[in-house]
C-alpha cells in the first residue's frame, strides 16, 4: 500500500502533467518537424530527425523546469525556471559547434547551427507557455532561409563570382597543362586549387616505357564572372585531351 500511495502521484494528470502541457509538447513536435522538414529537403546534415529531437526536448526541459520541481514549494526555497532554461542555451552550442566545419577557407554549416539554435529557442517556448511566438519564430525561420536568399539574388547589381571545378584528363609530357593555365586566365578565371593525379607506370614495365606518354587527372578550381562551359568546348578540341567535365561548386554558410 506505501507504495502505491507514492507511486500515485508519478502517474496523476495534475499539475504538471496535464492537457496543457501534453499540448505544448505537440506544438513543439509540430514546429520543429516543419522546420527539420525544411532542412532534410535542402539535404543538410541535421535534418527532420535532429531538429525534431531538438525542439521536443527544449520544450520537455521547460516543462520538467516550470513544474517538475515540487520540493520547490517548500519554504525558503524559490522556483527559477529561468535556471534550466539557461543551462539549455548554453548546451545546445555543443549540436551547432559540431555542424560548422571549413572547408578550403570557406566555412560552412553556420545557418544549419543557428536553425538548431532557433529550433531549440521554438521548443522552449512552446514548453513555457508561449506557443504563439514559438509559431511565429517558424514563421521568420521559413522567410529567412527561403525567402532573404530570392530577395539577394535580385537585389544584386554586379554579377556574383562562380566557383566551378573543371575536372579533365590529359596526356602528360605534351605541355598541356600549362595552355590549360593559359586558357583559364586568358576566360577571365582565376585558379584557386590545382590537383594532379598521375598514373604511376605499371610494375615490371619495359624501361623502353618509361619515355611514352602517361595519362594523368587534372583537377582545377576557378572563379569568375563568366561562364565556364566554352572553355570546356575548346579543351575538347584539343589533342592529348582524353576527357573533360565541369561541375559547379559554390561555397556557402549553409
Amino acid at each position: 500500500m506505501r507504495i502505491a500511495e507514492y507511486a500515485a502521484p508519478l502517474f496523476s494528470p495534475g499539475s504538471g502533467q496535464g492537457t496543457r502541457q501534453f499540448a505544448e509538447l505537440g506544438i513543439a513536435l509540430l514546429l520543429a518537424s516543419l522546420i527539420g522538414l525544411e532542412r532534410e529537403l535542402q539535404q543538410k546534415s541535421a535534418g527532420l530527425r535532429t531538429h525534431t529531437l531538438v525542439g521536443v526536448g527544449s520544450a520537455l526541459f521547460m516543462e520538467v523546469s516550470a513544474h517538475g520541481f515540487g520540493v520547490a514549494e517548500l519554504a525558503g526555497i524559490r522556483q527559477d525556471p529561468s535556471r534550466v532554461a539557461a543551462q539549455i542555451v548554453s548546451g545546445i552550442g555543443f549540436i551547432g559547434g559540431g555542424l560548422i566545419f571549413v572547408r578550403r577557407d570557406a566555412v560552412r554549416g553556420l545557418t544549419t547551427a543557428a536553425t538548431i539554435w532557433l529550433t531549440c529557442a521554438v521548443g522552449m517556448a512552446c514548453g513555457g507557455g508561449l506557443p504563439l511566438l514559438g509559431a511565429a519564430a517558424t514563421v521568420v525561420h521559413f522567410l529567412v532561409v527561403r525567402g532573404f536568399p530570392v530577395m539577394t539574388r535580385r537585389m544584386a547589381v554586379a554579377p556574383v563570382a562562380e566557383q566551378v571545378e573543371l575536372r579533365l584528363s590529359y596526356r602528360t609530357r605534351s605541355g598541356l597543362l600549362g595552355r590549360v593555365l593559359e586558357l583559364c586566365t586568358k576566360r577571365g578565371f582565376r585558379v584557386t586549387d590545382v590537383q594532379i593525379d598521375a598514373e604511376s607506370p605499371p610494375r615490371g614495365g619495359d624501361s623502353r616505357e618509361k619515355g611514352k606518354h602517361k595519362e594523368a587527372g587534372l583537377v582545377l578550381s576557378l572563379e569568375g564572372k563568366g561562364s565556364a562551359h566554352p572553355i570546356v568546348e575548346e579543351l575538347t578540341d584539343w589533342d592529348g585531351i582524353r576527357g573533360v567535365g565541369l561541375r559547379a561548386h559554390r561555397d556557402s554558410t549553409e
